[in-house]
C-alpha cells in the first residue's frame, strides 16, 4: 500500500453540511449557520474554538455548497501585502450580482493590528465575507473594529462518540484504508494522544497503519492489522512529539502549569513554563493566564500577586523571547510561593448566583444617585451617611437591598493577610455577617 501525498484527514474532509461531525448547535437543523447556509446570505464571522474541530472544514463546507470563490490564508505565514492581493483578486471576480468570494483566515488572532486593519474595508464593503478561526479569545486577540463587523462563534471539543464515529468513517469510506482489515481492539490511547483533535486522531490512525504495513511484507489485502493501547503508545511516542511546536495543543501542557502553581509547587511551575517556552508558546498567553491565576488562586492572601502578574504580561509584551523566559519564571515562581485564597473568585460567583435567584431587587434609596431636584424630593439620598464624616472612616449602615440585607458574601480565608480582614470586618459590623 503506497503512502499517499493526501493525508488521511484530508482525504476524509467533508463537503456538505449534513456529513459534518459535531457542532450541532451551529449546523445542526434550525442552527445559526444551517441557516445562513440555507438562504444563502452568509456574513462575516469568526469561529471559536480547539484544534481540531472543523474550523477550516466548516469555511469550505460554506464555500462549496454556496458555489463561492475561496481563499485561504494562515495568519502564521501572511502579511499584510499577503491580504491586500487577495481582496484585489476578489475584486475581479466581482461579476453581476454575483456572491462575494469568501476570505477564510486560519488563526487570524496571530495577525497583529495593521494586518488586521488592512482587512475593515473589504468587509465593510463587502468585496469579501470574512470567515476566521482562532483557538484564542476573540475579545483578546481581534481588534475591535474588525470584531465589531462579525459574529462570533463557539465550536465545542468534540465528543467521544463523534470521535469514535470519525474513525469508524475512515475504515469504511476511506478508499484506501477500507483495502485493509483493521480491527480496533482499543480506542484509549488513540483519543488520548488525540486531545480531541479530529485531525490528530485521523493522523494518528494513518500513522499506525503505515506502520503495520511497512513491517509485513504480505500483499496488501492480506494484512490484517489489530489496534490496542500498547501498540499505539508505542508507535505515536516514537513518532509524534506530544507538544505541538506551532502551539496549537497546548491546553494540557498550560493545564499542568496553572495547576501547579495553584499547588504551589514552584519546581513543577518552571519545568511547564519550560516545556512551553521550549514549545514556541507565545509569551503573551502564558502571562495572561498567569494575571488570572493571581486573582483567582491567590487573591487576598497576596494582593500584590496580581500586580506582579500584570507587570510580567506588559513586560513580556515588551520584551518578547528569548528574554521573556526570566520574567516568566520569576513571576511563576512568584506565584507558585504565594500565599493562597480563592475567596474573591468564590464571592463574586456567590454574588452572581444570588442575582441570578432575587432577581432585579431595588437600590435602598438613601445610597441611590439624586443628579435632579425631583429625585431629591422623592428621597433619593436622603439620610445617606458619609463615611469621612465619622470616626475611624466607617459608619454601620445598609447598603444591600432590604431583601438579602446581612447576607455574607465574602469570606476571609485562613491565612495571614486575610486573618487581618477579618478581625477589621469584625471591628466594623460587630455580629452583622458572622465574622
Amino acid at each position: 500500500m503506497q503512502v499517499p501525498n493526501q493525508p488521511l484527514a484530508d482525504r476524509m474532509r467533508p463537503m456538505k453540511l449534513d456529513e459534518f461531525l459535531g457542532q450541532e448547535h451551529l449546523v445542526g437543523k434550525g442552527a445559526v449557520i444551517r441557516k445562513m447556509v440555507e438562504s444563502g446570505n452568509v456574513m462575516s464571522f469568526i469561529l471559536w474554538g480547539p484544534p481540531g474541530v472543523g474550523k477550516t472544514t466548516l469555511a469550505r463546507i460554506i464555500a462549496n455548497q454556496l458555489k463561492r470563490p475561496f481563499f485561504n490564508l494562515s495568519a502564521v505565514h501572511s502579511g499584510v501585502k499577503d491580504v491586500r492581493d487577495t481582496i484585489e483578486k476578489a475584486k475581479k471576480q466581482q461579476f453581476f450580482n454575483q456572491p462575494n468570494p469568501i476570505l477564510f483566515i486560519d488563526e487570524v488572532h496571530r495577525f497583529n493590528k495593521s494586518q488586521q486593519d488592512s482587512l475593515l474595508g473589504a468587509v465593510e464593503q463587502g468585496i469579501i465575507t470574512l470567515i476566521g478561526a482562532t483557538t484564542e479569545n476573540p475579545s483578546f486577540e481581534v481588534i475591535s473594529p474588525l470584531l465589531s463587523r462579525c459574529q462570533v462563534y463557539i465550536l465545542n471539543p468534540l465528543s467521544k462518540d463523534n470521535l469514535l464515529q470519525l474513525v469508524q468513517n475512515a475504515l469504511e469510506k476511506d478508499v484506501l484504508l477500507r483495502q485493509v482489515k483493521i480491527e480496533i481492539l482499543e480506542y484509549d490511547t488513540m483519543l488520548q494522544y488525540s486531545g480531541g483533535d479530529a485531525r490528530k486522531l485521523l493522523n494518528i490512525l494513518e500513522l499506525i497503519v503505515n506502520a503495520e504495513i511497512s513491517d509485513h511484507p504480505q500483499k496488501e489485502k492480506e494484512i490484517k492489522i489489530k489496534i490496542a493501547n500498547k501498540k499505539v503508545a508505542d508507535i505515536v511516542q516514537e513518532k509524534i512529539a506530544l507538544y505541538d511546536k506551532n502551539g496549537e495543543q497546548h491546553y494540557d501542557i498550560i493545564s499542568a502549569f496553572i495547576k501547579s502553581i495553584r499547588g504551589s509547587d514552584p519546581n513543577a511551575a518552571v519545568y511547564w513554563l519550560a516545556r512551553m517556552v521550549e514549545g514556541g508558546e507565545k509569551p503573551e498567553f502564558i502571562a495572561r493566564r498567569m494575571i488570572i491565576l493571581a486573582a483567582e488562586d491567590i487573591g487576598l492572601a497576596n494582593p500584590n500577586a496580581l500586580l506582579l502578574a500584570t507587570n510580567c504580561f506588559q513586560a513580556v509584551h515588551m520584551v518578547g523571547w528569548p528574554e521573556s523566559r526570566i520574567i516568566l519564571s520569576e513571576a511563576a515562581i512568584y506565584l507558585a510561593t504565594s500565599p493562597k485564597s480563592n475567596s474573591a473568585y468564590q464571592a463574586i460567583n456567590d454574588a452572581q448566583e444570588l442575582v441570578m435567584k432575587t432577581g432585579d431587587l431595588s437600590v435602598p434609596l438613601h445610597i441611590r444617585n439624586a443628579p435632579t431636584p425631583l429625585m431629591q424630593e422623592l428621597g433619593y439620598g436622603r439620610d445617606y451617611k458619609y463615611a469621612h464624616s465619622y470616626e475611624g472612616n466607617f459608619v454601620p449602615d445598609d447598603f444591600l437591598p432590604k431583601e438579602i440585607l446581612n447576607k455574607k458574601l465574602y469570606d476571609p480565608q485562613d491565612n495571614a493577610r486575610e486573618n487581618e480582614l477579618r478581625q477589621r470586618l469584625r471591628n466594623w459590623w460587630k455580629e452583622r455577617y458572622g465574622y
